[in-house]
């Protein structure tokens, strides 16, 4: 086939791809009651569709994977997820206004394969309503404070709400009733759909806010430090490079001090495309422009799907972990996804 007819063909299926995704059937809604059991069906994900050996991509070590799916109108859509210090419990949000609870199941290698204890609520607003609209559902970003408290930042209306410690069938944590969070005057020129997509609290306290595409430097988007006193922030700027059509879409604090970052682009041929980034903390000085390191490519016939979420954690023998969550968008050509490594080195 001849270069242009090879180029027109692969406009053509990426064409064919978003319209596939936007017309698919969504199984947007919220769910009945502040929480609910949920009935998972788990299934085992591939790592490489092509080598069923193959263990290790970039600096990532597979530690098995899912994929999880429930009949419930508001199940998906997962964009941050957070882990628990043991590894087993497990948070995730997602872009319908949605919270999600459970306990992660592991074999006796450490390979991930289950997901037990599900339970399925809504997010409430400061006023202690519920949060139905996408326009003030649309969840993207997951952190926790020290104290247990819990960021979660909006995108359309940007926003963080801070949510309070505690257990979601007690009434706490998700489930409770949040307090508006300080955040930087010019998050509100993000693009109402490239809002905060990462969020991170670093080992010292601060805090990391990154847009997924607020450009004020050229060939950049924009991010935050956050510095804690008496529980307000003040916030400094720095400028995140975007290279190859890649946009930031999750954060989380490596327990060495540095940030594991998930960027993400789509496109035929290859559909969705993610790459698993280090930023070097010592770097985030006020108006600096940084760059990360790859750490890990995935792509096909790599798993992959559209990541993003990412939370860091150290594993029992030092060790360091990563749990990765894909959103569905409530289409039936897509999985969510939930994906285990070990960081090499």
């Amino acid at each position: 086939m001849s270069t242009p007819a090879r180029s027109a063909r692969g406009v053509a299926l990426a064409v064919l791809l978003v319209a596939l995704i936007a017309c698919a059937p969504f199984r947007s809604g919220q769910p009945d009651t502040q929480a609910s059991a949920l009935a998972l069906r788990v299934k085992p994900a591939a790592f490489n569709l092509e080598d069923q050996a193959a263990t290790r991509v970039g600096k990532l070590i597979w530690r098995g994977g899912i994929t999880l799916s429930a009949d419930h109108a508001a199940f998906g859509g997962w964009s941050d997820l957070d882990v628990g210090a043991d590894g087993s419990r497990v948070r995730a949000v997602s872009d319908a206004g949605a919270w999600l609870v459970g306990q992660l199941r592991y074999d006796p290698a450490g390979r991930l394969v289950g997901f037990d204890n599900a339970q399925l609520g809504r997010l409430k607003a400061p006023d202690g309503t519920w949060l139905v609209s996408k326009a003030w559902a649309d969840a993207e970003s997951l952190a926790t404070l020290p104290d247990g408290s819990l960021l979660v930042g909006f995108e359309r209306r940007h926003r963080v709400l801070r949510y309070p410690a505690g257990d979601e069938l007690q009434g706490g944590g998700l489930a409770g009733t949040p307090r508006p969070f300080p955040t930087p005057a010019a998050l509100a020129g993000a693009p109402a759909n490239s809002g905060l997509e990462a969020m991170a609290v670093l080992p010292d306290g601060r805090l990391l806010l990154l847009a997924e595409a607020l450009q004020l430097k050229p060939g950049t988007t924009t991010g935050w430090i956050g510095t804690l006193r008496d529980g307000v922030p003040s916030w400094s700027p720095f400028h995140y490079t975007l290279v190859e059509g890649f946009r930031p879409t999750a954060a989380s604090s490596l327990p060495d001090g540095d940030i594991v970052l998930l960027e993400r682009t789509a496109g035929l041929p290859g559909g969705w495309r993610v790459r698993v980034m280090r930023l070097r903390t010592a770097a985030l000085v006020p108006d600096a422009v940084v760059q990360a390191e790859e750490l890990a490519r995935l792509a096909t016939p790599w798993v992959t799907e559209n990541l993003e979420g990412i939370a860091a954690r150290r594993g029992r023998n030092g060790e360091t972990l990563l749990w990765l969550i894909a959103d569905d968008n409530f289409s039936f050509v897509q999985q969510t996804m939930l994906l285990h490594f070990a960081l090499a080195d």
